[in-house]
């Protein structure tokens, strides 16, 4: 048995919209996707923060590779890798992907999802929809 702490959940973009497109940066830098906190309280030990997000994305030019990133706060604590086809080819994708942490201490904790593109002469943009949710529960000792 399990005991919900914390569920927090954001959607920025509810649907597949090119009007509201933009473009993922290229490695090193990032675009930041989505944001959510959450909030373990005190005496929550051992835990767990169950992470799902979803990134609509299309391919504008060449193959990306888009690397997908989770942090709390400043720490990277996943990560995926997506290949990303353009014209002549598939070009919308929806790119889902779950994340799990654990033992998370007390307080309220900033998630946020990252994208790049690894490379170089490609483009690849954000175009929805995207959402991001995270449920912190108590878990058995």
């Amino acid at each position: 048995m399990v005991r919900i702490l914390d569920k927090s959940a954001v959607q920025s973009l509810s649907r597949f919209n090119p009007a509201k497109s933009f473009t993922i940066r290229r490695s090193p830098q990032k675009s930041g996707i989505a944001t959510i906190a959450i909030r373990i309280p005190v005496n929550s030990q051992p835990n767990r923060v169950d992470l799902v997000a979803s990134v609509g994305v299309r391919g504008i030019k060449g193959i990306g590779q888009v690397l997908f990133r989770v942090f709390r706060g400043n720490t990277e604590i996943f990560n995926t890798q997506q290949g990303i086809e353009s014209t002549g080819s598939e070009q919308n994708y929806i790119v889902t992907f779950q994340a799990e942490d654990r033992n998370v201490k007390a307080g309220t904790h900033s998630y946020t999802v990252t994208a790049e593109n690894r490379t170089a002469n490609t483009r690849v943009d954000v175009v929805g929809p995207i959402s991001f949710s995270g449920l912190a529960v108590k878990t058995r000792n």
